[in-house]
């Protein structure tokens, strides 16, 4: 059964709703990719990383997901010019998602913004338990079982997602991006090279490159 679950920062300012919400409408994983780590070390919110480097993400449809208070607080980095739109609460370094173009219908919250009493998560209460892990890797530490190996399973359920999400229009409305132009409705900034080099020794290692 679906079901509307609360999205709010960590101090209250930025509010909205994530609709429709259940195992089968969303795509839930654990990314221990560098980039994912470095976003939350540039905001100061390591607390958000499990001990292996690891980002809780649920990724939704955009239109399942709308503010209703708070989008003057909205901004986003860009880790490079062309890498993700990393989007938080300017208030208090909350994240609020993670979206490429809006030519791709796929954004990825970090469940620190769904709303829960104590001790409860929503993120498998509502979304069953994660599908999988990615990009172990990237991970702190040794790399939890599963998730260096391709997880062809888990990128066959989000082709099936993107697909489904694209042929339904589920892209639109975007809480993040304006439809007539496709441009962000919020500020982004794109780091220097130095501000991303300065974040990558607080991750994990990074493999070798050819």
């Amino acid at each position: 059964m679906s079901r509307d679950v609360e999205l709010q920062c960590r101090c209250g300012k930025v509010h909205g709703w994530l609709r429709d919400a259940s195992p089968s409408t969303v795509n839930h994983a654990i990314c221990y990719c560098d980039d994912c780590q470095a976003f939350l070390h540039h905001l100061g919110r390591a607390d958000l990383l499990d001990e292996h480097g690891g980002s809780d993400i649920v990724q939704v449809a955009p239109a399942m997901v709308s503010f209703d208070r708070g989008s003057d607080l909205i901004t986003a980095v860009r880790l490079t010019p062309k890498a993700l739109y990393r989007w938080y609460a300017s208030c208090c370094k909350t994240p609020l998602g993670n979206t490429p173009t809006p030519r791709l219908p796929v954004l990825g919250i970090v469940t620190e913004l769904f709303q829960q009493a104590p001790g409860a998560r929503p993120s498998d209460e509502v979304f069953g338990p994660p599908a999988g892990r990615i990009y172990g890797q990237f991970a702190v530490g040794e790399p939890p079982p599963g998730s260096v190996k391709l997880n062809v399973p888990l990128i066959a359920r989000m082709i099936r997602k993107l697909l489904g999400w694209k042929l339904r229009g589920k892209g639109w409305p975007h809480p993040f991006f304006d439809r007539a132009s496709g441009n962000p409705k919020y500020p982004v900034t794109v780091l220097s090279t130095a501000e991303r080099e300065a974040l990558r020794p607080l991750c994990g290692p990074r493999p070798a490159r050819a």
